[in-house]
């Protein structure tokens, strides 16, 4: 299991337990974290679940692909250099502990 922390816009934190191979997305899902919502179930079809990853992790999570930055037009909230949709970035063992914030909305 991997532990991502969700800080919301208000800056109320949320640790949940993740299943590796499993995206930040379904993590959130999985369990009710508010502010990510993931309307499409992960298909990078809409950006509900639109995250800012912590600087502390970038380095760990990737870059954003091309088809990411697509769907980001779309976004909801500021588009910043450490967005992401959190269901593209995929849980591995050296993301335990990973700090994601989210937009003050999604819709």
């Amino acid at each position: 299991m991997v532990k991502v922390t969700y800080i919301a816009a208000d800056g109320t934190e949320t640790t949940v337990e993740g299943d590796e191979g499993s995206s930040v997305m379904h993590a959130a899902v999985a369990h009710d974290v508010d502010g990510i919502v993931g309307e499409c179930g992960g298909s990078m079809m809409c950006a509900t679940c639109h995250c800012y990853v912590d600087d502390a992790w970038i380095s760990k999570t990737g870059e954003r692909q091309h088809d990411e930055d697509d769907m980001l037009e779309g976004a909801a909230s500021e588009v910043r250099a450490n967005s992401r949709l959190s269901c593209q970035i995929k849980l591995t063992p050296a993301m335990d502990g990973l700090v994601v914030h989210m937009p003050e909305e999604q819709f």
